[in-house]
């Protein structure tokens, strides 16, 4: 086992071995480390579930997305049964990868040698395949991987014993049952890049404690930090809300909305769903983040988002959805200058982990979550 690794682990371990009356930020060396971050790909993204986007976006036959998943490439597709399947992205034949990006086909073309096959992943046809007396066209079907939707959501696993994404997030589901999150239309699907450790914007997202100088060109003065709340995390996620001024009228609840009343008509609850999905979830809008790692010092992130169809039938519902666009647009220019910046600084000799603010709740949480991923793993 290399020593960074080791190291990272003991640190980590001794870091989460504090109350979270005492507790500090994580290490830099569980940010900066190549060896923490092979285990993190062993026994975290190649174990858990891990979401691809929203459902909506692919809704019709031949609808697919693609990822890398802990270094497998994976395609998600609908069927031309409306089934929603999730397969190996790579050829059984000379292995070239098949789709790429996101769009719709009818059927799936190996772009290497046209090796056809079905949207379920049956082959199809082979081209000049005649001769070869052991080719049997009925023998071939790319590996199906475990593919689940959730609230609108779709998540896939390469580990065939984990149990289900609904079980696993069953006090989400009740908690923000007056959203109806299933109900959220995605208007946007972006992939992008940033210079900096997965973990570094995952926890960025988990607290609000920077809103205030972190996004004081945007958001910043809509949220008091007074009004927001951190409670203990759960074994899939965490959580905190805020209260969202009044001035930002696109996150209200809808006045159709008859299912939330009080301060809960202005609550955004900020979900970190392990170990990678995070979603900012108001009554009148939503936005995410799916995040997967490149390498210690990138990220790969899946950004998307969109209004509650309480809001569809409005007369100013693109006039809304450009608001949020142009907002959401803001705010990443500001989270992705803090957020490498952030990682720079960890990578200093001279780094070293502060202690945390009661609003960090949720980062206490997730250092919790991925020790417990790698023991579980030791353990084994």
């Amino acid at each position: 086992m290399a020593k960074d690794h080791v190291d990272a682990v003991q640190q980590l371990r001794q870091n989460t071995a504090q109350p979270f009356e005492q507790a500090r930020a994580m290490p830099p060396s569980v940010y900066t480390s190549e060896a923490f971050l092979r285990q993190e790909l062993e026994h975290i993204f190649s174990k858990d579930w891990f979401c691809v986007g929203r459902a909506d976006a692919l809704a019709k036959a031949g609808d697919y997305t693609t990822c890398e998943l802990a270094g497998q490439p994976i395609v998600v597709i609908r069927d031309n049964d409306g089934v929603l399947r999730a397969m190996s992205n790579v050829c059984l034949h000379r292995m070239s990868t098949l789709l790429h990006g996101h769009g719709s086909t009818r059927a799936i073309v190996c772009p290497y040698h046209a090796w056809t096959y079905n949207l379920d992943g049956s082959l199809r046809g082979a081209p000049a395949m005649t001769l070869n007396e052991g080719f049997c066209k009925d023998q071939y079907k790319l590996p199906q991987v475990r593919c689940q939707e959730w609230l609108g959501w779709v998540f896939i696993t390469l580990d065939p014993d984990i149990p289900d994404v609904a079980e696993q997030l069953q006090a989400v589901a009740d908690m923000i049952a007056g959203y109806d999150m299933t109900n959220y239309t995605e208007a946007f699907q972006e992939e992008h890049v940033w210079d900096t450790n997965w973990k570094v914007l995952a926890e960025n997202f988990m607290e609000s404690y920077h809103l205030p100088v972190c996004h004081a060109g945007t958001i910043g003065g809509l949220s008091k930090l007074e009004e927001m709340v951190c409670p203990p995390g759960h074994a899939a996620f965490n959580y905190h809300t805020i209260l969202k001024d009044e001035k930002l009228s696109i996150a209200m609840a809808h006045p159709s909305n008859d299912r939330l009343t009080g301060d809960a008509r202005r609550t955004t609850y900020l979900l970190a769903i392990y170990p990678s999905l995070l979603i900012t979830l108001t009554p009148g809008y939503f936005w995410y983040l799916s995040l997967h790692p490149k390498g210690p010092g990138q990220v790969h992130i899946r950004f998307g988002g969109g209004m509650s169809d309480d809001y569809k039938d409005d007369p100013d519902a693109q006039e809304n959805f450009d608001t949020l666009k142009s907002l959401l647009d803001d705010v990443n220019v500001e989270d992705r200058g803090c957020t490498e910046k952030v990682y720079r600084g960890l990578c200093s000799d001279r780094a070293e982990p502060g202690h945390l603010s009661h609003l960090e709740r949720p980062n206490y949480d997730f250092a919790h979550y991925l020790m417990a991923r790698i023991d579980a793993a030791k353990a084994l």
